[in-house]
């Protein structure tokens, strides 16, 4: 080489914030620290402190990366099912099987901040007030009440998937929330 030095590659926020959120949806929450981060991006802790101010600021942009994977993976989830807030709790009982520690990190851990259930569920994709207009639209007089009545059923669900103890088809899951469905609008 004519003397010039190789360049150093630059570590960038958005290289940081990525290797965090696979890591954290790899390993947990818990396992993101700077000097497994920093192992993970071949570099020293220095460039992870220079763009984050510590790392509670990274954990929020996980966080807001999770919510997005979240709300991507409901709006591509495949299902024919017509029936409101169904298509919602099977989307949402995978995404428990598929997607552990994410699901973890958004519905079961303190790193939550001020955001409730209703919040991280609608999140960029709107999936809660959408099904509720659609329980709305089909007759319900109670739509909001529908849906914690069901959300609850969804949500032990999906906690029973990752203590192992969800053993439910997918058939049979869609056949108890259409009978809560039915119940209760």
């Amino acid at each position: 080489m004519d003397g010039e030095m190789a360049r150093k590659e630059l570590i960038t926020k958005d290289k940081i914030a990525e290797t965090a959120f696979v890591l954290a949806k790899e390993e947990g929450i818990e396992n993101v620290t700077a000097r497994k981060l920093a192992a993970q991006i071949g570099c020293s802790t220095q460039p992870i402190f220079r763009v984050y101010a510590n790392m509670s600021e990274l954990y929020l942009e996980i966080y807001q990366k999770a919510i997005d994977d979240f709300g991507d993976y409901y709006e591509h989830y495949k299902s024919d099912v017509e029936t409101p807030f169904i298509h919602l709790g099977l989307a949402y009982i995978n995404y428990a099987k598929e997607e552990r520690k994410l699901f973890q990190l958004l519905f079961q851990s303190e790193h939550r901040g001020d955001r409730g259930l209703f919040e991280l569920l609608n999140g960029k994709s709107a999936a809660v007030s959408r099904e509720i207009n659609r329980a709305s639209a089909a007759g319900c007089q109670n739509p909001s009440g529908l849906f914690m009545k069901m959300w609850i059923f969804i949500h032990g669900c999906a906690c029973m998937v990752l203590t192992g103890d969800y053993d439910l088809t997918e058939d049979e899951t869609i056949e108890l929330l259409n009978d809560i469905y039915r119940n209760c609008s």
